[in-house]
């Protein structure tokens, strides 16, 4: 009779000697697997965070073109025909109606076709073709490569907004700069990681959501003023001199750091501790930054910032805010350029009075974007920067019946990035002869994000946050490099 075996079930397996080569295998072939995931920056590995330093400097994935990474977001919908986007057949076809075209868009019905409000010339050694809306920046082309056949998955100001700035459209998901801060952290720690400089009409039209954390710790939030709204709460009250200021500090720092010894350094804990100090730090730091009265008179006029449109010197000082910003190691600069919905009054979103619309906010933008560019560029830092021209979404070709203006087109709009990493005087992308949809090499705002984290060192695949269960990551499960726009 033969003895009961005392092996389990699972024991019993593994004595089993086929049983026992075959998960061998696997196993084998699984950390080959994992191997050759790492080598293509395709397993996810999330960044290692110091808690208690949470914005000190991180290694990239591999490495990185750009240090720094300068947005300017032109909120509204700025129309790909009024800029870049130059389409001599829409020209041609004036005022006829786009046969098959659809007779309702988002707004109401369709108009007839309607060329460009601005005249196109040639500019730069490139001859790239650029709208009398912009002469300023028109004269960047040999600098920066365009990108003409973005899409996107919403034709609403704030979801794609949203998309654009976090790669979803609903609400509550990280912003790309506070992605880059959590990677990568900062080299100034006495400033944080991430800026959102909102325009000085106001805030865009999905607000806090284009710098907002999301799932991500809060600590990695962007921190939003402008040239004329500092940072609130920076200063302690009057009656509290210096000395007090200090030893209140050096007291709390001591309390905190015992606090976090008793709960076994817990990682919230920590984090919050961190921002409190780098509030701190901040208040000798940010005041320093926003004062512009260094600057010398020349640089003021060369942005703009003395012009007498108190708007489009109010956008200039926050432009060289964020040159500012960029010389001292800010990781990630978002400028905004456009406010919230208002009928197109305070924003690009021209839908009745396109024209007359364009020359007050193309004034604004023009001079003080371009100045900002070739400041950057004579300092030295497109070296180490990479600047980002976008928008959520284009406009139709044809007007909207009874208008003067376009509609919102998410099927084909322009975008364009310059600096560290990129090629000068290219163009990738198209959309069809009237510049309505994205026809060649068509790309989604995953692509640009991607992009985007490539220059940075950064694998988009691998650059994840656990979340209710979920390795979620800035481009879900989409997104390419844009590689032929890469130097």
């Amino acid at each position: 009779m033969t003895a009961p075996s005392r092996l389990t079930p699972a024991g019993a397996c593994l004595a089993d000697r086929r049983q026992f080569l075959g998960g061998a295998a696997a196993g084998l072939s699984s950390i080959a697997l994992a191997s050759l995931l790492q080598d293509e920056h395709l397993l996810a590995a999330p960044p290692q965070v110091d808690w208690q330093r949470p914005h000190a400097a991180r290694a990239p994935h591999f490495p990185a073109a750009a240090k720094n990474v300068l947005v300017i977001f032109c909120a509204g919908a700025c129309s790909q025909l009024e800029t870049y986007d130059y389409k001599p057949e829409l020209i041609q076809r004036d005022d006829q109606p786009l046969a098959g075209g659809p007779a309702v868009t988002f707004q109401g019905p369709s108009g007839n076709l309607a060329k460009p409000r601005y005249a196109f010339r040639p500019r730069g050694e490139s001859g790239k073709m650029v709208s009398d809306l912009i002469p300023h920046l028109g004269g960047l082309v040999d600098d920066i490569a365009f990108v003409h056949s973005l899409t996107s998955k919403s034709n609403t100001h704030g979801p794609a907004e949203n998309f654009l700035s976090t790669g979803f459209v609903l609400d509550g998901f990280p912003s790309i700069g506070a992605w880059v801060g959590y990677a990568l952290g900062t080299e100034n720690q006495d400033l944080p990681a991430f800026v959102a400089i909102p325009d000085p009409r106001g805030v865009p039209q999905a607000s806090v959501n284009n710098w907002g954390p999301g799932f991500l710790p809060a600590v990695f939030q962007g921190t939003a003023f402008n040239s004329s709204q500092p940072i609130r709460n920076l200063r302690p009250p009057e009656s509290i001199g210096s000395a007090s200021d200090h030893a209140a500090r050096r007291l709390l720092q001591q309390f905190n750091q015992e606090h976090l010894e008793r709960q076994g350094g817990d990682s919230s804990l920590a984090a919050r501790i961190a921002s409190y100090e780098l509030a701190a730090r901040m208040q000798l730091s940010a005041p320093q930054i926003s004062d512009l009265s260094r600057e010398p008179q020349h640089l003021l006029t060369q942005y703009g910032a003395d012009s007498k449109n108190e708007t489009k010197a109010a956008f200039a000082k926050n432009c060289i805010l964020a040159r500012r910003l960029i010389e001292s190691g800010v990781r990630f600069v978002q400028l905004f350029n456009g406010a919230y919905a208002s009928g197109g009054r305070l924003n690009w979103d021209g839908h009745q009075k396109l024209r007359e619309q364009y020359d007050v906010h193309g004034e604004i933008l023009d001079q003080p974007a371009a100045a900002l560019f070739n400041d950057l560029k004579q300092r030295g830092l497109l070296d180490e920067t990479l600047v980002v021209w976008c928008t959520e979404f284009g406009r139709m070709p044809m007007f909207q019946k009874g208008a003067q203006g376009r509609d919102h087109n998410p099927q084909g709009f322009t975008a364009w990035l310059g600096g560290a990493g990129v090629k000068r005087g290219v163009s990738y992308g198209a959309t069809d002869e009237l510049g309505f949809k994205a026809v060649e090499n068509v790309l989604s705002v995953h692509d640009l994000n991607a992009t985007i984290l490539h220059l940075l060192g950064l694998s988009h695949t691998e650059l994840t946050y656990r979340h209710n269960g979920v390795d979620r990551r800035l481009t879900d499960v989409h997104g390419h490099v844009i590689e032929p726009i890469l130097g």
